[in-house]
Protein backbone atom coordinates (compact mmCIF):
# COMPACT_ATOMS: atom_id res chain seq x y z
CA UNK A 1 0.00 0.00 0.00
CA UNK A 2 1.09 3.55 -1.09
CA UNK A 3 2.44 5.38 2.16
CA UNK A 4 0.30 8.34 1.35
CA UNK A 5 -2.60 6.09 0.97
CA UNK A 6 -1.99 4.64 4.21
CA UNK A 7 -1.21 8.03 6.40
CA UNK A 8 -4.77 9.09 4.55
CA UNK A 9 -6.37 6.35 5.78
CA UNK A 10 -4.97 6.69 9.25
CA UNK A 11 -5.90 10.12 9.13
CA UNK A 12 -9.69 9.45 7.98
CA UNK A 13 -9.98 7.49 10.73
CA UNK A 14 -10.83 10.88 12.79
CA UNK A 15 -14.11 12.29 11.53
CA UNK A 16 -13.13 15.95 11.88
CA UNK A 17 -9.78 14.44 9.74
CA UNK A 18 -11.83 12.76 6.98
CA UNK A 19 -13.99 16.30 6.20
CA UNK A 20 -10.62 18.46 6.48
CA UNK A 21 -8.93 15.67 3.65
CA UNK A 22 -12.27 15.75 1.71
CA UNK A 23 -12.42 19.82 2.02
CA UNK A 24 -8.91 19.79 0.49
CA UNK A 25 -9.67 17.35 -2.19
CA UNK A 26 -12.50 19.44 -3.27
CA UNK A 27 -10.94 23.01 -3.26
CA UNK A 28 -7.73 21.96 -4.81
CA UNK A 29 -9.17 22.03 -8.69
CA UNK A 30 -5.58 22.81 -10.12
CA UNK A 31 -3.51 20.52 -7.67
CA UNK A 32 -2.71 23.03 -5.62
CA UNK A 33 -4.14 24.69 -2.68
CA UNK A 34 -3.45 27.51 -0.12
CA UNK A 35 -4.48 28.33 3.67
CA UNK A 36 -6.55 31.29 2.72
CA UNK A 37 -8.47 28.87 0.59
CA UNK A 38 -9.70 27.00 3.28
CA UNK A 39 -9.20 28.93 6.66
CA UNK A 40 -13.23 29.51 7.02
CA UNK A 41 -13.43 25.96 6.98
CA UNK A 42 -10.35 23.97 8.40
CA UNK A 43 -8.54 24.95 11.68
CA UNK A 44 -4.91 25.79 11.99
CA UNK A 45 -4.23 21.98 13.89
CA UNK A 46 -6.02 20.09 10.76
CA UNK A 47 -3.62 22.12 8.18
CA UNK A 48 -0.48 21.61 10.13
CA UNK A 49 -1.34 17.99 10.67
CA UNK A 50 -1.89 17.51 6.45
CA UNK A 51 1.05 19.34 5.74
CA UNK A 52 3.12 16.99 8.86
CA UNK A 53 1.49 13.92 7.51
CA UNK A 54 2.70 14.28 4.03
CA UNK A 55 -0.84 14.75 2.55
CA UNK A 56 0.58 18.61 1.61
CA UNK A 57 3.64 18.67 0.20
CA UNK A 58 5.23 22.25 -1.24
CA UNK A 59 4.08 23.38 -4.33
CA UNK A 60 4.81 26.42 -7.05
CA UNK A 61 2.41 28.63 -5.11
CA UNK A 62 1.35 27.17 -1.95
CA UNK A 63 0.38 23.67 -1.23
CA UNK A 64 0.03 20.48 -3.75
CA UNK A 65 -1.67 17.37 -3.09
CA UNK A 66 0.88 14.75 -3.00
CA UNK A 67 -1.12 12.05 -4.52
CA UNK A 68 -4.69 12.86 -5.40
CA UNK A 69 -5.19 9.12 -6.26
CA UNK A 70 -3.51 7.80 -3.31
CA UNK A 71 -5.41 10.31 -1.35
CA UNK A 72 -9.00 9.10 -2.93
CA UNK A 73 -7.97 5.63 -2.09
CA UNK A 74 -6.93 6.35 1.26
CA UNK A 75 -10.51 7.66 2.11
CA UNK A 76 -12.41 4.84 -0.05
CA UNK A 77 -10.29 2.37 1.92
CA UNK A 78 -12.38 1.06 5.57
CA UNK A 79 -11.62 3.48 8.26
CA UNK A 80 -8.57 2.89 10.31
CA UNK A 81 -7.68 4.62 13.69
CA UNK A 82 -4.18 5.76 14.06
CA UNK A 83 -3.89 2.23 16.64
CA UNK A 84 -4.99 -0.28 13.71
CA UNK A 85 -2.02 -2.16 13.45
CA UNK A 86 0.83 -1.29 11.09
CA UNK A 87 0.39 -2.91 7.32
CA UNK A 88 4.09 -2.89 6.68
CA UNK A 89 4.71 -6.38 5.40
CA UNK A 90 7.81 -8.47 7.47
CA UNK A 91 9.20 -11.42 5.52
CA UNK A 92 8.77 -14.74 6.90
CA UNK A 93 11.46 -15.06 10.52
CA UNK A 94 12.11 -18.41 9.32
CA UNK A 95 13.76 -17.14 6.44
CA UNK A 96 16.39 -15.27 8.98
CA UNK A 97 17.18 -18.63 10.35
CA UNK A 98 20.93 -19.62 9.84
CA UNK A 99 22.02 -22.51 7.65
CA UNK A 100 24.45 -25.19 9.07
CA UNK A 101 26.57 -23.81 6.97
CA UNK A 102 26.28 -20.46 8.79
CA UNK A 103 26.20 -22.33 12.14
CA UNK A 104 29.76 -23.96 11.16
CA UNK A 105 31.37 -20.55 9.77
CA UNK A 106 30.08 -19.28 13.69
CA UNK A 107 32.06 -22.31 15.50
CA UNK A 108 35.18 -21.97 13.09
CA UNK A 109 35.26 -17.67 14.24
CA UNK A 110 35.03 -19.15 17.92
CA UNK A 111 38.07 -21.00 17.22
CA UNK A 112 39.92 -18.90 15.61
CA UNK A 113 39.33 -16.53 18.63
CA UNK A 114 41.04 -18.46 20.79
CA UNK A 115 44.03 -18.18 18.81
CA UNK A 116 44.41 -13.98 20.03
CA UNK A 117 45.25 -15.54 23.47
CA UNK A 118 46.08 -19.36 22.95
CA UNK A 119 49.43 -19.40 21.62
CA UNK A 120 49.20 -22.97 20.15
CA UNK A 121 46.47 -22.06 18.12
CA UNK A 122 47.64 -19.15 16.65
CA UNK A 123 51.14 -20.75 15.74
CA UNK A 124 49.06 -23.41 13.89
CA UNK A 125 47.08 -20.57 12.24
CA UNK A 126 49.92 -18.47 11.54
CA UNK A 127 52.11 -20.64 9.97
CA UNK A 128 49.58 -22.42 8.16
CA UNK A 129 48.96 -19.11 6.60
CA UNK A 130 51.91 -17.85 5.74
CA UNK A 131 52.83 -20.70 3.24
CA UNK A 132 49.99 -18.51 1.31
CA UNK A 133 50.98 -14.85 2.31
CA UNK A 134 54.62 -15.91 3.83
CA UNK A 135 56.03 -15.30 -0.62
CA UNK A 136 53.81 -11.20 -0.29
CA UNK A 137 55.63 -10.78 3.02
CA UNK A 138 59.33 -11.50 1.36
CA UNK A 139 58.48 -9.36 -1.95
CA UNK A 140 56.83 -6.24 0.07
CA UNK A 141 57.42 -3.97 2.94
CA UNK A 142 55.00 -4.54 5.57
CA UNK A 143 52.75 -1.18 5.20
CA UNK A 144 52.23 -2.27 1.19
CA UNK A 145 51.19 -6.33 2.97
CA UNK A 146 48.80 -4.59 5.27
CA UNK A 147 46.97 -2.59 2.23
CA UNK A 148 47.13 -5.39 -0.01
CA UNK A 149 45.18 -7.41 2.96
CA UNK A 150 42.85 -4.46 3.88
CA UNK A 151 41.97 -4.17 0.25
CA UNK A 152 41.37 -8.05 0.09
CA UNK A 153 39.33 -8.16 3.68
CA UNK A 154 37.24 -5.04 2.27
CA UNK A 155 36.35 -6.59 -1.62
CA UNK A 156 34.91 -9.38 0.22
CA UNK A 157 33.27 -8.13 3.43
CA UNK A 158 31.72 -6.02 0.99
CA UNK A 159 30.56 -8.53 -0.94
CA UNK A 160 29.52 -11.21 1.45
CA UNK A 161 27.41 -8.36 3.20
CA UNK A 162 26.06 -7.35 -0.52
CA UNK A 163 24.79 -11.24 -0.93
CA UNK A 164 23.73 -12.10 2.48
CA UNK A 165 21.92 -9.46 4.09
CA UNK A 166 18.27 -9.21 2.65
CA UNK A 167 18.07 -5.44 2.07
CA UNK A 168 14.44 -5.55 1.75
CA UNK A 169 13.81 -7.00 5.13
CA UNK A 170 16.11 -4.12 6.73
CA UNK A 171 14.35 -1.67 5.18
CA UNK A 172 10.60 -3.66 6.36
CA UNK A 173 11.92 -3.60 9.93
CA UNK A 174 12.88 0.29 10.22
CA UNK A 175 9.92 0.92 8.48
CA UNK A 176 7.62 -1.21 10.57
CA UNK A 177 9.36 0.42 14.00
CA UNK A 178 9.04 4.02 12.26
CA UNK A 179 5.32 3.41 11.33
CA UNK A 180 4.71 2.50 15.06
CA UNK A 181 6.28 5.77 16.39
CA UNK A 182 4.66 7.68 14.40
CA UNK A 183 1.28 6.59 15.78
CA UNK A 184 2.33 6.45 18.92
CA UNK A 185 3.41 10.48 18.57
CA UNK A 186 -0.32 10.99 17.33
CA UNK A 187 -2.10 9.47 19.74
CA UNK A 188 0.05 10.48 22.34
CA UNK A 189 -0.78 14.24 20.93
CA UNK A 190 -4.79 13.51 20.84
CA UNK A 191 -4.95 11.98 24.69
CA UNK A 192 -6.20 9.02 23.38
CA UNK A 193 -5.16 6.30 26.13
CA UNK A 194 -6.79 3.17 24.04
CA UNK A 195 -4.74 3.57 21.19
CA UNK A 196 -1.44 4.48 23.03
CA UNK A 197 -2.19 1.02 25.02
CA UNK A 198 -3.11 -0.80 21.87
CA UNK A 199 0.38 0.45 20.40
CA UNK A 200 2.26 -0.04 23.01
CA UNK A 201 1.31 -3.44 23.07
CA UNK A 202 2.21 -3.63 19.30
CA UNK A 203 5.52 -2.29 20.02
CA UNK A 204 6.44 -5.07 22.48
CA UNK A 205 5.07 -7.35 19.69
CA UNK A 206 7.62 -5.85 17.07
CA UNK A 207 10.90 -6.31 19.52
CA UNK A 208 11.07 -9.50 17.84
CA UNK A 209 11.98 -7.73 14.48
CA UNK A 210 14.44 -5.67 16.59
CA UNK A 211 16.20 -9.96 17.36
CA UNK A 212 15.22 -10.58 12.96
CA UNK A 213 17.50 -7.56 12.51
CA UNK A 214 20.29 -8.39 14.00
CA UNK A 215 20.37 -11.74 12.89
CA UNK A 216 20.34 -10.28 9.19
CA UNK A 217 23.60 -7.89 10.13
CA UNK A 218 25.56 -10.73 11.98
CA UNK A 219 25.22 -13.64 9.45
CA UNK A 220 27.45 -11.76 7.14
CA UNK A 221 29.67 -10.53 9.63
CA UNK A 222 30.21 -14.55 10.72
CA UNK A 223 31.33 -15.45 7.12
CA UNK A 224 34.11 -11.85 7.17
CA UNK A 225 35.60 -12.92 10.48
CA UNK A 226 36.22 -16.43 8.87
CA UNK A 227 38.73 -15.18 6.67
CA UNK A 228 39.64 -12.04 8.32
CA UNK A 229 40.93 -13.47 11.60
CA UNK A 230 43.68 -16.00 9.94
CA UNK A 231 45.02 -12.71 8.32
CA UNK A 232 45.00 -11.21 11.96
CA UNK A 233 46.39 -13.78 13.31
CA UNK A 234 49.19 -14.22 10.79
CA UNK A 235 50.32 -10.86 11.35
CA UNK A 236 50.05 -11.52 14.75
CA UNK A 237 52.31 -14.43 14.63
CA UNK A 238 54.88 -12.77 12.08
CA UNK A 239 55.43 -9.07 13.80
CA UNK A 240 55.23 -10.94 17.43
CA UNK A 241 52.54 -9.27 18.95
CA UNK A 242 51.15 -10.37 22.79
CA UNK A 243 53.80 -12.81 23.40
CA UNK A 244 53.35 -14.57 19.54
CA UNK A 245 56.59 -15.47 18.31
CA UNK A 246 57.46 -12.68 16.27
CA UNK A 247 59.71 -14.50 13.02
CA UNK A 248 59.88 -11.33 11.15
CA UNK A 249 62.73 -10.20 12.51
CA UNK A 250 64.08 -7.20 9.67
CA UNK A 251 60.79 -5.29 9.50
CA UNK A 252 62.18 -1.71 9.41
CA UNK A 253 60.80 1.10 11.79
CA UNK A 254 57.74 3.12 9.81
CA UNK A 255 57.35 7.10 10.21
CA UNK A 256 54.53 8.64 11.32
CA UNK A 257 53.56 12.07 12.32
CA UNK A 258 54.07 13.87 15.35
CA UNK A 259 55.83 10.32 16.51
CA UNK A 260 58.05 10.07 14.18
CA UNK A 261 59.49 6.84 14.15
CA UNK A 262 58.21 4.14 15.34
CA UNK A 263 57.86 0.11 15.32
CA UNK A 264 55.25 -1.43 14.20
CA UNK A 265 54.39 -3.05 17.60
CA UNK A 266 54.61 0.33 19.43
CA UNK A 267 51.46 2.13 20.57
CA UNK A 268 49.46 4.94 19.41
CA UNK A 269 46.53 6.55 21.03
CA UNK A 270 45.33 2.74 22.40
CA UNK A 271 46.36 0.30 19.18
CA UNK A 272 49.62 -0.54 18.36
CA UNK A 273 50.75 1.06 15.07
CA UNK A 274 50.19 -1.88 12.47
CA UNK A 275 46.44 -2.25 13.60
CA UNK A 276 45.65 1.17 13.32
CA UNK A 277 47.22 1.04 9.70
CA UNK A 278 45.39 -2.01 8.90
CA UNK A 279 42.21 0.07 10.27
CA UNK A 280 42.83 3.35 7.94
CA UNK A 281 43.47 1.32 5.17
CA UNK A 282 40.10 -1.29 5.74
CA UNK A 283 37.92 1.82 5.78
CA UNK A 284 39.50 3.67 2.90
CA UNK A 285 39.56 0.84 0.25
CA UNK A 286 36.34 -0.61 1.81
CA UNK A 287 34.69 3.16 0.73
CA UNK A 288 36.35 3.06 -2.83
CA UNK A 289 35.19 -0.41 -3.36
CA UNK A 290 31.69 0.28 -2.87
CA UNK A 291 31.74 3.15 -4.47
CA UNK A 292 33.17 1.67 -7.16
CA UNK A 293 30.88 -1.50 -7.51
CA UNK A 294 27.55 0.56 -6.68
CA UNK A 295 26.82 -1.42 -3.56
CA UNK A 296 24.67 0.17 -0.84
CA UNK A 297 25.37 -1.00 2.77
CA UNK A 298 22.12 0.94 4.49
CA UNK A 299 18.66 -0.45 3.52
CA UNK A 300 16.25 1.54 1.57
CA UNK A 301 12.94 2.56 2.77
CA UNK A 302 11.72 4.61 0.39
Amino acid sequence: MARIEKRVRELAGEPEMREAIEIVLDRAEDGEIQWVDVREDLTSGQWGRLIERGVLADGETGFALADREAIEAGLEAPEESAAGGSDVEIPDSEDTSWSIYDKAAGVVTLLFFVGYSYGPVRNVVGSSIDMALGPLQELLPLYAVIIVIATVTGLYSTLLRANLMDMDRMAAYQERMKDIQERRKEAKERGDDAAMEAIQEEQMEAMGDQLGMFKEQFRPMVWIMVFTIPAFLWMYWGIGFRGAEGVWTDLAPVVVPIWGEVAWTDTLFIMPTWIIWYFLCSMAFTQIIQKGLNISMSPSTS
